[in-house]
């Protein structure tokens, strides 16, 4: 097994084999703004699929909601978003003139790596200085983080909006209509997956930090005496998540916020952070935000949004646990996590050890030549197979370029009609990780490949 990725080696490879583009690369791409294609699209929906199947399908106290983009201006004003949500700007006054985040810069400086004099663990020093060129920085300005927009035909006439910074507010605003309709009682939770936007100062690391991004939330409501027992329940149920599809528990921890660095609303909040190869970063936040975004919006709107338990007549605002994970960064993660290289019969091979379960594609259906009545064997394996999972049908190049094409994307499962196939009707069956190779039936095959999509796996970095 290597541990030799790096951030440009998966760069490389997704470009490579089709998972992730530069956004309109004809015109010269646009920064930190990314298009999915087929592979990537298939893994980063695998990733949404299993997150929907862990908080719906396997509890019953998560409801769904799919809450639009646009919403009402006064929601923004009501969650603090107008009036703080920014970000310390400092430019660079030398000679690459690059903007940068403050407390970026301060933070790192106090890890001893960008300011001089900066010891690790000391105070942060009070001169920083850019990274880039060594420039001097302007003083911090703040930046609010919203895209802003019209709705109307003449901007100039039209109402202001903004593109929503998360996901949150659209679960929050809808909390009378969930509880209402959803016959819930807390403790229970709204969950949603959809698109937020930031004007970062300084975007990073591929996917990772972006423009426009993908929440996967989850605000669940409890009595405000559970909140403290929910957020412990929470943090590790996500944990649990994450390992389950495959990820290195030493590669994952769970560090809780200073109470620096807590927000206005919240008592606390840990971060599920990975070691990226960029070092330690979050993937996910599980807050505790108490009762305050219902009783900003309550007083905003003047509409009621406590809760009374038909049980004991107890009247409250239920307070909120948020576990708020990013699709985007957790298909990084498990891309990363999946990466090896290693050398197989002399030649190096590059391999996405992906759980199967998050793999593009299931199984690849390969004829070890093009006559023989091989390819037609093989189609017809290949479509009846499609039809339960996804699957491929490869008949370009030798069988060894095929199979390193697929292993590259992840494909757990490789199917390969032969002459022994036109002779008994049984196929080659080859492993992505162990590379081993076994014959079966093929009328077994798709009830044995379903049978294995549904074990228990561990990612083989973990066997020795």
């Amino acid at each position: 097994m290597s541990e030799a990725v790096t951030m440009e080696k998966i760069v490389a490879l997704c470009k490579r084999r089709g998972f992730i583009f530069q956004s309109s690369e004809i015109y010269g791409g646009m920064a930190s703004v990314y298009d999915y294609g087929h592979y990537g699209t298939l893994l980063k929906g695998n990733v949404k699929a299993e997150w929907w199947r862990s908080v719906l399908q396997e509890r019953d106290d998560v409801v769904a909601l799919d809450a639009a983009i646009l919403m009402h201006p006064r929601t923004w004003e009501a969650s603090g978003h107008l009036a703080g949500f920014t970000d310390p700007l400092v430019q660079c006054l030398g000679d690459c003139k690059r903007r940068w985040r403050e407390d970026h810069l301060r933070e790192a400086s106090n890890r001893g790596v960008v300011a001089e004099g900066g010891a690790e663990g000391g105070e942060a020093p009070l001169e920083l200085h850019c990274p880039q060129c060594g420039g001097e920085l302007t003083e911090p300005r703040q930046f609010n983080l919203m895209f802003e927009t019209h709705v109307g035909p003449v901007a100039e006439e039209g109402s202001t909006v903004y593109l929503r910074p998360e996901t949150a507010q659209g679960i929050f605003v809808n909390f009378k209509n969930v509880l209402q309709f959803a016959r819930k009682r807390p403790p229970f939770g709204i969950a949603q997956v959809g698109k937020a936007f930031r004007n970062e100062i300084t975007t990073q690391s591929f996917i990772f930090r972006t423009y426009e991004f993908e929440q996967m939330e989850i605000e669940f409501f409890v009595p405000p005496a559970e909140a403290e027992i929910w957020h412990e329940r929470w943090m590790e149920d996500r944990m649990r998540w994450y390992t389950d599809l495959g990820l290195r528990p030493d590669h994952l921890q769970l560090r809780p916020h200073g109470a620096d660095e807590l927000s206005h609303y919240s008592s606390a909040t840990s971060d599920i952070e990975y070691l990226f190869p960029m070092g330690w970063s979050e993937l996910e936040g599980i807050a505790n935000r108490g009762d305050f975004d219902l009783t900003q919006h309550a007083e905003h709107s003047g509409e009621k949004m406590d809760y009374v338990d038909p049980g004991t007549g107890e009247r409250y605002v239920p307070h909120v646990i948020e576990p708020s994970a990013g699709a985007d960064r957790g298909t990084l993660a498990f891309m990363v996590d999946a990466y090896d290289e290693e050398e197989v019969e002399g030649r190096e091979r590059v391999v996405l050890r992906l759980h199967p379960r998050l793999a593009p594609v299931k199984a690849a259906v390969l004829p070890l030549v093009n006559k023989d009545g091989q390819p037609e064997k093989a189609r017809a394996i290949y479509e009846e197979l499609r039809r339960r999972m996804p699957a491929e049908f490869d008949t370009g190049g030798s069988i060894g370029k095929r199979y390193r094409r697929q292993d590259e994307i992840g494909t757990p499962w490789g199917v390969t009609v032969d002459h022994q196939t036109m002779e008994d009707d049984t196929v080659t069956l080859r492993d992505r990780d162990s590379l081993e190779q076994s014959r079966i039936s093929a009328g077994e095959l798709v009830a044995d490949l379903e049978r294995r999509l549904h074990e228990p796996w561990r990612s083989p970095k973990l066997i020795s």
